[in-house]
């Protein structure tokens, strides 16, 4: 009844809720917690302008508010910017292997290594179908360095490339008790950029879904592999390992972020991975960092590859 007599009251008021703006109303609406949002009304009766709601860390990331837009052909963040100089594997990769390819010949590759990781991203084109999207260019390399290795003379093991290309739609959804914020479609290349039989890469489409609620996130990106030519095919099991999408929870606290990163194939023999990542304050900028990850595909060159691996270090922008 209350809901009723508001709607009513909003109707049929004169003076200042009469000519009260759409865009004031939308931001009632889109207020997930009900007393706030009545709270939000109740000020557009009382003739007064409702405070804007704060912008959520998926909306900042992903400029899908007004207030968080800036300019275009700017680099932002993307995935995590982060160094870590020890990385210990249990099983190190030191021959890898491809159904086509075959094996690689045996280097005597250490457990402990220096692994990073640079990601950046540019909105190239703002306000696409009818304002509805932007579209966004992504870049992240990631390198695992055998820099305790003088004996092989410190070589990099492995780089992966990733360039992706993203159009990124603001959304208004509930879902398990989350609020929907955004649905991106991407093609993303990744790839290690060696010649057989190292060479590894695949292309996938995939859709993305952001939700939030208070301090936690979930991205949940479902992905369909573009098929290549079997005589072509680096890796043509790697759906078996590495699945058809992945699944990240974020929460934050203070200072603090703790993430989970899951995948699995969905099938028998079960296979998949966990990655946990765990930053904390550390100095100015920089915050302290531990990474765990456990399963197949760290890197392109370990997707058939099982291990457990443990990281630390810093990192200088966080997945939000």
């Amino acid at each position: 009844m209350r809901y009723a007599a508001l709607l009513v009251a909003l109707a049929m008021a004169s003076g200042p809720v009469a000519g009260a703006n759409r865009s004031a109303m939308d931001r009632c609406a889109a207020i997930a917690d009900g007393q706030e949002r009545l709270k939000c009304y109740d000020a557009l009766v009382a003739g007064s302008e409702p405070a804007a709601e704060p912008p959520s860390p998926l909306a900042v990331r992903w400029e899908l508010q007004p207030d968080t837009k800036q300019k275009t052909l700017t680099l932002r963040p993307h995935k995590q910017n982060y160094f870590l100089p020890f990385r210990y594997s249990t099983n190190p990769n030191r021959q890898p292997v491809s159904p086509r390819t075959g094996a690689a010949p045996f280097q005597d590759f250490d457990g402990l290594e220096a692994k990073f990781q640079l990601s950046f991203k540019v909105k190239t084109v703002e306000g696409l179908l009818k304002h509805r999207a932007d579209l966004w260019f992504a870049f992240t390399q990631q390198s695992s360095w055998q820099v305790y290795s003088p004996a092989i003379s410190r070589p990099f093991r492995e780089t992966n490339f990733e360039p992706e290309i993203m159009l990124v739609f603001p959304a208004r959804f509930r879902l398990l008790g989350l609020d929907g914020r955004l649905v991106n479609l991407g093609i993303v290349h990744q790839s290690n950029g060696r010649s057989e039989p190292e060479s590894r890469s695949w292309n996938r489409i995939y859709v993305q879904f952001g939700l939030e609620r208070g301090h936690f996130a979930l991205l949940v990106r479902p992905w369909y592999r573009v098929p290549e030519h079997r005589s072509d095919d680096d890796n043509q099991d790697i759906d078996d390992y590495l699945g058809h999408g992945d699944l990240r929870a974020i929460y934050m606290f203070k200072d603090q972020t703790l993430s989970l990163l899951l995948r699995n194939n969905l099938k028998s023999p079960n296979r998949g991975a966990v990655q946990i990542d765990w930053s904390f304050p550390g100095w100015h900028q920089i915050s302290g960092y531990v990474q765990l990850f456990s399963g197949y595909g760290e890197s392109m060159i370990d997707y058939n590859h099982r291990q457990t691996t443990i990281g630390l270090g810093l990192i200088l922008t966080n997945v939000l």
